[in-house]
């Protein structure tokens, strides 16, 4: 009996980020620019976040250096170079930084990764294709989660 306990508890401990609700981009709560709450409710993946820094919608390094990434050709000079930000930074700044870097830098050109509102449209071309609340956000909510996990592997 004591082995069963055991095994349902072990099973229901990763059972439960399974469960966990995504916090949708609309629903982020962000607190001087940093976003406290795990998005997902999952831990993220840093070795995914490695990839995104590369590849898909994050592509980091097209604005970032990262000494970590220098096998990697087309490091930007856009942004400011990403090493040790995993000292400078706590994982709810980062998050909240990764999803929506205006929130706490007003005049960053860094887009906000997980946001589908507020946007100004550039023209009249675009205006009302989509209904507030129905684009995607660039990066899913776990890969926010993937690539915070990834920069907090970055230090000094």
């Amino acid at each position: 009996m004591k082995k069963i306990l055991i095994i349902t508890g072990i099973v229901t401990a990763f059972a439960l980020p399974l469960n966990a609700e995504i916090i949708k981009p609309v629903d982020v709560s962000f607190a001087d620019g940093a976003v406290e709450t795990s998005l997902t409710g999952t831990p993220g993946d840093p070795a995914a976040g490695r990839v995104l820094m590369n590849k898909g919608a994050g592509n980091c390094i097209a604005c970032h250096a990262v000494t970590d990434l220098q096998d990697l050709p087309f490091h930007g000079e856009v942004g400011p170079m990403l090493d040790g930000v995993g000292d400078r930074w706590s994982e709810a700044q980062l998050r909240g930084i990764v999803s929506n870097a205006k929130e706490m830098f007003p005049d960053t050109v860094m887009p906000s990764f997980y946001r589908t509102t507020g946007f100004i449209r550039p023209g009249n071309a675009y205006t009302g294709k989509a209904a507030e609340g129905d684009l995607e956000p660039l990066l899913t909510a776990q890969q926010v989660e993937d690539v915070v996990s990834y920069l907090l592997t970055l230090k000094e």
